[in-house]
């Protein structure tokens, strides 16, 4: 049986190189390449087995932690999500009580530390501006500006630049909505 003479160019899908593959189904350029992504596939799934079975210990020990009013600093750490020494400095501080049993059995209110750590205020919202309106009868010119307000022109373009108040260009027109301009020039 002869070797077939087509020279496939391929990129191999381990180190990236480019080589010249005799087969269409070649995925990689030495067997090298092709037995070191075999082993980081295998890598791949042992790390998603750990990762889930992980995950699957931390859900049995927070569905366990939750029902109990005193914890420990290592089961705050993994409920809370905080480091240990950020909790130990809380003791010490005093913004959270513990109690010491003994050589590692430092135990805290778990009601004490979802006070502590679920009161975040949130902030109001911001009115939320609304589009400006560019219709026809809704807008001045750079120049009606100036003659309705006594400005010079340079000076409206640096209010509207400084306010930022949202223009439109049409043609060598520049419209500006008529109620920003209204409210800028009223205080003044």
């Amino acid at each position: 049986m002869g070797f077939s003479k087509l020279k496939i160019p391929k990129i191999c899908e381990f180190c990236e190189k480019p080589f010249e593959a005799k087969t269409v189904t070649t995925r990689f350029c030495s067997k090298y390449c092709s037995e070191k992504e075999g082993k980081r596939q295998k890598r791949i799934a042992k790390e998603l087995d750990e990762k889930q079975s992980l995950l699957e210990k931390s859900v049995k020990k927070i569905a366990e932690i939750q029902t109990r009013p005193y914890i420990s600093v290592s089961e705050a750490v993994v409920l809370f999500r905080i480091s240990k020494d950020t909790i130990r400095r809380l003791i010490k501080n005093g913004k959270i009580p513990a109690h010491n049993f003994g050589e590692r059995l430092t135990r805290v209110s778990k009601l004490d530390l979802e006070l502590l750590f679920t009161s975040v205020e949130i902030p109001p919202k911001k009115e939320e501006k609304s589009k400006p309106n560019f219709e026809v009868g809704n807008c001045y010119t750079i120049t009606e500006i100036s003659e309705k307000f006594h400005a010079d022109p340079g000076t409206v373009n640096n209010v509207i630049r400084r306010n930022k108040i949202p223009t439109k260009k049409v043609g060598s027109f520049v419209y500006v909505p008529k109620d920003e301009i209204d409210k800028i020039f009223a205080n003044r």
